[in-house]
Protein backbone atom coordinates (compact mmCIF):
# COMPACT_ATOMS: atom_id res chain seq x y z
CA UNK A 1 0.00 0.00 0.00
CA UNK A 2 1.39 3.39 -0.83
CA UNK A 3 4.66 4.32 -2.42
CA UNK A 4 7.30 1.59 -2.41
CA UNK A 5 11.03 1.92 -1.91
CA UNK A 6 11.53 0.97 -5.55
CA UNK A 7 9.22 3.77 -6.69
CA UNK A 8 11.11 6.30 -4.57
CA UNK A 9 14.50 5.02 -5.72
CA UNK A 10 13.43 5.36 -9.36
CA UNK A 11 12.35 8.98 -8.81
CA UNK A 12 15.24 10.21 -6.64
CA UNK A 13 18.98 10.39 -7.19
CA UNK A 14 20.84 7.10 -7.42
CA UNK A 15 22.65 7.92 -4.16
CA UNK A 16 19.48 8.59 -2.14
CA UNK A 17 19.42 6.70 1.15
CA UNK A 18 15.73 5.94 1.58
CA UNK A 19 13.84 4.56 4.56
CA UNK A 20 10.15 3.69 4.35
CA UNK A 21 8.28 3.82 7.66
CA UNK A 22 4.77 2.98 8.87
CA UNK A 23 3.75 4.40 12.27
CA UNK A 24 0.27 4.30 13.77
CA UNK A 25 -1.92 6.87 15.54
CA UNK A 26 -1.05 5.87 19.14
CA UNK A 27 2.24 7.61 18.31
CA UNK A 28 0.32 10.78 19.22
CA UNK A 29 0.63 9.70 22.88
CA UNK A 30 4.07 8.07 22.48
CA UNK A 31 2.54 4.59 22.47
CA UNK A 32 2.71 3.80 18.77
CA UNK A 33 4.24 0.86 16.99
CA UNK A 34 6.22 1.65 13.89
CA UNK A 35 8.02 -0.45 11.33
CA UNK A 36 10.54 0.52 8.70
CA UNK A 37 12.36 -0.94 5.72
CA UNK A 38 15.65 0.25 4.24
CA UNK A 39 16.17 1.01 0.58
CA UNK A 40 19.14 -0.41 -1.31
CA UNK A 41 21.43 2.53 -0.45
CA UNK A 42 20.34 2.99 3.19
CA UNK A 43 22.98 1.84 5.64
CA UNK A 44 22.76 0.07 8.98
CA UNK A 45 23.55 3.44 10.55
CA UNK A 46 20.57 4.98 8.70
CA UNK A 47 18.43 2.22 10.19
CA UNK A 48 19.76 2.94 13.67
CA UNK A 49 18.94 6.64 13.26
CA UNK A 50 15.42 5.69 12.13
CA UNK A 51 14.98 3.50 15.21
CA UNK A 52 16.12 6.31 17.52
CA UNK A 53 13.62 8.71 15.92
CA UNK A 54 10.68 6.31 15.87
CA UNK A 55 11.29 4.98 19.39
CA UNK A 56 10.56 8.52 20.60
CA UNK A 57 6.90 7.81 19.71
CA UNK A 58 6.67 4.13 20.71
CA UNK A 59 8.22 0.88 19.54
CA UNK A 60 10.02 0.30 16.25
CA UNK A 61 11.09 -2.73 14.26
CA UNK A 62 12.83 -3.25 10.94
CA UNK A 63 10.84 -5.53 8.62
CA UNK A 64 10.99 -6.64 5.00
CA UNK A 65 9.09 -4.19 2.82
CA UNK A 66 6.91 -7.01 1.50
CA UNK A 67 5.24 -7.08 4.95
CA UNK A 68 4.09 -3.44 4.76
CA UNK A 69 0.61 -4.22 3.41
CA UNK A 70 -0.33 -6.72 6.15
CA UNK A 71 1.32 -4.51 8.77
CA UNK A 72 -0.73 -1.55 7.53
CA UNK A 73 -3.88 -3.68 7.85
CA UNK A 74 -2.88 -4.96 11.31
CA UNK A 75 -1.21 -2.13 13.20
CA UNK A 76 -1.72 0.86 10.93
CA UNK A 77 -5.49 0.37 10.77
CA UNK A 78 -5.62 -1.67 13.98
CA UNK A 79 -6.33 1.27 16.30
CA UNK A 80 -9.64 1.83 14.47
CA UNK A 81 -10.62 -1.81 15.11
CA UNK A 82 -9.73 -1.45 18.79
CA UNK A 83 -11.70 1.81 19.04
CA UNK A 84 -14.79 0.07 17.64
CA UNK A 85 -14.26 -2.76 20.12
CA UNK A 86 -13.92 -0.28 23.00
CA UNK A 87 -17.05 1.51 21.89
CA UNK A 88 -18.88 -1.82 21.70
CA UNK A 89 -17.68 -2.85 25.17
CA UNK A 90 -18.90 0.47 26.54
CA UNK A 91 -22.22 0.09 24.69
CA UNK A 92 -22.67 -3.29 26.38
CA UNK A 93 -21.93 -1.74 29.76
CA UNK A 94 -24.40 1.09 29.12
CA UNK A 95 -27.00 -1.44 27.96
CA UNK A 96 -26.58 -3.15 31.33
CA UNK A 97 -26.94 0.08 33.33
CA UNK A 98 -23.51 1.71 33.58
CA UNK A 99 -23.02 5.44 32.98
CA UNK A 100 -21.39 5.98 29.58
CA UNK A 101 -18.37 7.93 30.88
CA UNK A 102 -17.54 5.13 33.35
CA UNK A 103 -18.06 2.50 30.65
CA UNK A 104 -15.58 4.28 28.34
CA UNK A 105 -12.98 4.64 31.10
CA UNK A 106 -13.29 0.97 32.02
CA UNK A 107 -13.12 -0.14 28.38
CA UNK A 108 -10.03 2.01 27.74
CA UNK A 109 -8.20 0.73 30.81
CA UNK A 110 -9.18 -2.86 30.02
CA UNK A 111 -7.69 -2.59 26.52
CA UNK A 112 -4.58 -0.80 27.79
CA UNK A 113 -3.99 -3.30 30.60
CA UNK A 114 -4.69 -6.33 28.42
CA UNK A 115 -2.24 -5.18 25.77
CA UNK A 116 0.39 -4.50 28.40
CA UNK A 117 -0.19 -7.94 29.93
CA UNK A 118 0.40 -9.67 26.59
CA UNK A 119 3.46 -7.54 25.85
CA UNK A 120 5.08 -7.77 29.29
CA UNK A 121 4.39 -11.43 30.12
CA UNK A 122 4.97 -12.68 26.56
CA UNK A 123 2.17 -15.19 27.23
CA UNK A 124 0.05 -16.29 24.30
CA UNK A 125 -3.23 -14.32 24.31
CA UNK A 126 -5.13 -17.63 24.35
CA UNK A 127 -3.44 -18.61 27.62
CA UNK A 128 -4.29 -15.24 29.16
CA UNK A 129 -7.89 -15.60 27.94
CA UNK A 130 -8.10 -19.04 29.53
CA UNK A 131 -6.71 -17.64 32.80
CA UNK A 132 -9.64 -15.19 32.96
CA UNK A 133 -12.28 -17.78 32.03
CA UNK A 134 -13.88 -19.69 34.92
CA UNK A 135 -15.86 -22.80 33.97
CA UNK A 136 -19.52 -21.85 33.38
CA UNK A 137 -18.77 -18.28 34.48
CA UNK A 138 -19.60 -14.87 33.05
CA UNK A 139 -16.49 -14.74 30.85
CA UNK A 140 -17.33 -18.15 29.39
CA UNK A 141 -20.84 -16.89 28.59
CA UNK A 142 -19.45 -13.80 26.85
CA UNK A 143 -16.85 -15.79 24.91
CA UNK A 144 -19.58 -18.15 23.72
CA UNK A 145 -21.42 -15.17 22.21
CA UNK A 146 -18.24 -13.92 20.52
CA UNK A 147 -17.30 -17.34 19.15
CA UNK A 148 -20.85 -18.11 18.00
CA UNK A 149 -20.94 -14.85 16.05
CA UNK A 150 -17.62 -15.60 14.39
CA UNK A 151 -15.47 -12.89 16.00
CA UNK A 152 -12.19 -14.62 15.05
CA UNK A 153 -13.25 -14.94 11.41
CA UNK A 154 -14.27 -11.28 11.42
CA UNK A 155 -10.83 -10.15 12.58
CA UNK A 156 -9.13 -12.38 10.02
CA UNK A 157 -11.26 -10.84 7.27
CA UNK A 158 -10.48 -7.33 8.46
CA UNK A 159 -6.73 -7.85 8.70
CA UNK A 160 -6.38 -9.79 5.46
CA UNK A 161 -8.53 -7.21 3.67
CA UNK A 162 -10.37 -9.93 1.79
CA UNK A 163 -13.97 -9.25 2.80
CA UNK A 164 -14.79 -5.96 4.49
CA UNK A 165 -18.46 -6.73 3.80
CA UNK A 166 -18.21 -9.44 6.45
CA UNK A 167 -18.25 -6.78 9.15
CA UNK A 168 -21.81 -5.78 8.33
CA UNK A 169 -22.98 -9.40 8.06
CA UNK A 170 -21.49 -10.47 11.38
CA UNK A 171 -22.20 -7.24 13.26
CA UNK A 172 -19.01 -6.79 15.28
CA UNK A 173 -20.15 -3.92 17.46
CA UNK A 174 -23.45 -5.54 18.32
CA UNK A 175 -21.74 -8.86 18.95
CA UNK A 176 -19.31 -7.36 21.48
CA UNK A 177 -22.15 -5.50 23.21
CA UNK A 178 -24.15 -8.76 23.30
CA UNK A 179 -21.15 -10.50 24.87
CA UNK A 180 -21.02 -7.90 27.66
CA UNK A 181 -24.74 -8.43 28.19
CA UNK A 182 -24.32 -12.23 28.30
CA UNK A 183 -21.53 -11.90 30.87
CA UNK A 184 -23.65 -9.56 32.99
CA UNK A 185 -26.64 -11.89 32.86
CA UNK A 186 -24.43 -14.86 33.78
CA UNK A 187 -23.01 -12.90 36.75
CA UNK A 188 -26.56 -12.19 37.91
CA UNK A 189 -27.54 -15.81 37.40
CA UNK A 190 -24.56 -17.09 39.40
CA UNK A 191 -25.06 -14.59 42.22
CA UNK A 192 -28.84 -15.01 42.26
CA UNK A 193 -29.55 -11.31 41.55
Amino acid sequence: MGITLQMLEEQLSSNARIIRAMPNTPALVKAGCSVYARGTKASQKDGELTVSLLEAIGTCEEVPEIWFDPITALSGSGPAYVFVMMEALADGGVRMGLPRDLAYRLAAQTVLGSGQLVRDTKEHPGVLKDNVTSPAGSTAAALKVLETKGIRILFEFIVTLTRFSATSKIGFRGTVANAVEAATLRCREISGN
